[in-house]
């Protein structure tokens, strides 16, 4: 077919006439064109290359990456979950900060090493007709409509769980301000809480957790006696102690007060991974290569367990109960590998070089990089790196950094690999 197609272009010049060094020259011009878009098309039509086929060893392969995923992503999201009991892994601790810090940079890198290259690789794939998709950087402008999307969505969630919680924190009174007369003639305001119930405050649970709906009522009580506090450093919880009159003991303010913050959080960073788990699922199932398979199992489990520890924090932080936490971290650790078996059941019909394969893979790949690289600076990078408690430590200052730039670090590296 290539030499029809020369010859079938070459006939007008030859019939026409034509000087010989110009005969000669579109000879050179229209040969090797014919051979590169007749390769393109050998290329596009078969899709994965043959030079590392082994359809019975892949098939093995993939079950050792179900499993193997599986077991990293739910030993990285249950770890904050189990230990918001225990105090060597509590998310107030500084080993957690560090380590979350790690799967920060993880989950960053993810989105612009791996996810927007993967798809700008797809998008700019040569299987593509060159309109719309070589005329414009799609790529970016996918990630970037993604970014803006997940910042509309954090603000009405937030918006939406605060109002929550006023409403629910005025029709369960929580405190109640009282007026009492002393003696002189003063009147002073004083906060009574509520009655505790078997030890525990109002909005808290059975785990130990504050649920979202007595978020409010109880920051109020803690606002309280926290009111004489002088915004520095020192100006902890001693202050809050001598002012407590005896109200009660003293958590952290911050995180009482950021619960629908967490809550968002939590949900629109599943969302960004949950997306992009099941492209990468389904990338590594379709494949029939264990050249593509062997390093894509060390990378995804090295991936999905930083990416579970990170989002088991958020979950943790956000005070779930034990249901719902439950049911989000196995929602996570199932993803990718559901997203194999699906590849592995259609791998023997499906063409990843296929032009509605490409556009697919392209735009999630896209949209989810934007999605995670917001999430990574915004909610998570900048929410701790820019809080009081990082600037009022230093030593936590420098750990927090070198465990971020680590975990970009090593995530970029695997990208020579996967």
């Amino acid at each position: 077919m290539i030499i029809v197609d020369v010859l079938w272009k070459l006939f007008p010049l030859y019939t026409f006439g034509s000087e010989t060094d110009s005969l000669s020259e579109s000879i050179l011009q229209i040969v090797p064109e014919e051979m590169a878009s007749s390769t393109t098309k050998i290329l596009c039509d078969a899709g994965e290359s043959d030079l590392c086929r082994d359809d019975s060893a892949a098939f093995f392969l993939k079950f050792v990456a179900i499993a193997s995923i599986l077991l990293a992503g739910a030993a990285g999201v249950a770890i904050p979950l189990v230990g918001r009991n225990r105090r060597f892994l509590q998310t107030e601790g500084n080993l957690f900060v560090a380590a979350k810090a790690f799967a920060a940079g993880v989950i960053l890198a993810t989105g612009f090493v791996h996810m927007l290259a993967g798809g700008t690789e797809a998008l700019s794939n040569p299987c593509l007709p060159d309109y719309p998709w070589s005329k414009f950087p799609f790529p970016g402008f996918f990630a970037m409509i993604a970014a803006l999307v997940t910042l509309l969505v954090d603000f009405m969630g937030t918006q939406y769980y605060e109002r929550k919680q006023e409403s629910s924190s005025s029709s369960n009174q929580a405190v109640s301000e009282v007026s009492v007369v002393e003696s002189g003639g003063r009147e002073e305001t004083s906060v009574v809480p509520v009655v505790e119930r078997d030890n525990k405050v109002f909005g808290e649970e059975d785990g130990g957790g504050i649920h979202i709906v007595g978020i409010r009522a109880h920051a109020a009580h803690h606002r309280h006696s926290h009111s004489n506090g002088h915004g520095t450093c020192d100006g902890g919880h001693a202050q809050g102690h001598s002012h407590g009159h005896g109200h009660g003991h003293v958590h952290g303010i911050s995180d009482v007060e950021n619960g629908a913050r967490h809550v968002v959080v939590s949900q629109i960073l599943e969302l960004g991974i949950v997306s992009h788990s099941i492209i990468i699922g389904l990338s590594l199932g379709v494949s029939q290569s264990p050249c593509t398979i062997r390093p894509l199992i060390a990378a995804l489990s090295f991936h999905q367990f930083f990416e579970g520890f990170a989002l088991g924090g958020c979950i943790s932080q956000a005070q779930f109960r034990n249901k719902s936490a439950t049911i989000m971290a196995c929602f996570f650790a199932l993803t990718t590998p559901v997203g194999i078996g699906i590849g592995t059941a259609v791998a023997s019909s499906f063409n990843s070089h296929s032009p509605g394969a490409l556009v697919t893979e392209g735009i999630l790949d896209s949209l989810s990089a934007g999605i995670l690289v917001y999430m990574a600076l915004v909610d998570l990078i900048a929410a701790d790196f820019l809080s009081k408690r990082m600037s009022c430590n230093v030593r936590l200052q420098v750990v927090s950094y070198v465990m971020l730039f680590l975990g970009a670090g090593l995530m970029s590296a695997l990208a020579i690999w996967a």
